[in-house]
């Protein structure tokens, strides 16, 4: 397998830019809002971004200086001013007025208004919030952090989250957020972006309440296998236990198992290959117990 290794001291900023960027994605978008102290509002949207704590909640979002002319953001300025910051959260809906209002305007320009996006006011702090926006926080600003002072240093805005905001149009039959209604968007490199709804959405497990028998105790014919995938047998490998002896032989009492051995009978290993496409199938159907009893039951035919 060929790599590139790269150096970051060897590169420029631009080059080492892009490559942090294409490669660190999606990132969510922090949609900021902020004020100076006359009052004067500002809204702009940065990716480095995510939320880092939930006692006590805090989202970290970063306004690095220009490659260009090592300016800071606008929206650091005011920070430093005014120590509050509403994040608004970007869905498909609002991702070109969002696009436009990254727009180098000069300072004191609103770009709620440049935008056409609505300011709706805050209750706990004095920048306001989109009123388009799904979800939108109202935080107080801990701490900032200059990282350094050359072109694209990052400076991290330490917020914490001291009201939430959420429309209801987005909340499902529990009163919680459902990523089905969503429809977020993440922040790819150069111009690019992707949308989490409809197929891109999936869901996994989680392994924290159980522990998993890890791929190291599946059978190594299973883990050699030239059907399955590493994803395949990790989500095997989440399973808390193996299956029993009675659950592998009721396997093959399956219609479609038995037709397979009728079929295939004589020719074992291109059987056994079956059961693994089978069990490929089964796997991606959700019924992960089922799929690895009938790689174990495919394990017996040897």
């Amino acid at each position: 397998m060929k790599v590139k290794t790269i150096d970051p001291n060897t590169i420029s900023q631009p080059e080492l830019h892009a490559y942090l960027l294409n490669a660190v994605a999606p990132r969510p978008i922090c949609f900021a809002s902020t004020v100076d102290l006359e009052d004067n509002v500002n809204l702009s949207p940065f990716s480095f971004f995510n939320v880092f704590s939930s006692n006590p909640p805090i989202m970290i979002f970063s306004p690095a200086r220009s490659g260009r002319d090592n300016s800071l953001k606008h929206s650091h300025q005011n920070i430093k001013e005014v120590p509050e910051v509403v994040i608004n959260i970007v869905d498909h809906s609002i991702i070109e007025q969002m696009s436009l209002s990254s727009t180098a305007y000069e300072k004191g320009v609103n770009e709620f208004t440049k935008s056409g996006l609505t300011e709706i006011s805050s209750e706990k702090v004095r920048p306001p919030r989109v009123a388009e926006a799904p979800v939108s926080f109202e935080c107080t600003v801990d701490q900032v952090i200059e990282l350094a002072e050359k072109p694209g240093a990052g400076n991290l805005i330490l917020a914490k989250v001291e009201l939430i905001h959420i429309n209801n149009k987005y909340l499902d039959e529990e009163g919680k957020l459902d990523p089905l209604k969503l429809d977020l968007v993440g922040r790819m490199g150069g111009s690019w972006y992707t949308r989490a709804s409809g197929s891109s959405l999936f869901e996994i497990p989680k392994p924290i309440r159980s522990k998993g028998i890890g791929v190291d105790q599946l059978p190594e014919s299973v883990r050699n296998s030239d059907v399955l995938t590493g994803n395949n047998l990790g989500r095997l490998g989440n399973l808390e236990k193996l299956p029993s002896l009675e659950e592998i032989e009721q396997v093959g009492n399956n219609d479609e198992i038995k037709m397979l051995k009728k079929k295939l009978s004589g020719t074992p290993e291109r059987l056994k290959k079956e059961l693994h496409w089978l069990s490929k199938q089964i796997l991606e159907n959700n019924d992960t117990e089922k799929a690895l009893a009938t790689l174990l039951y495919a394990e017996k035919l040897d």
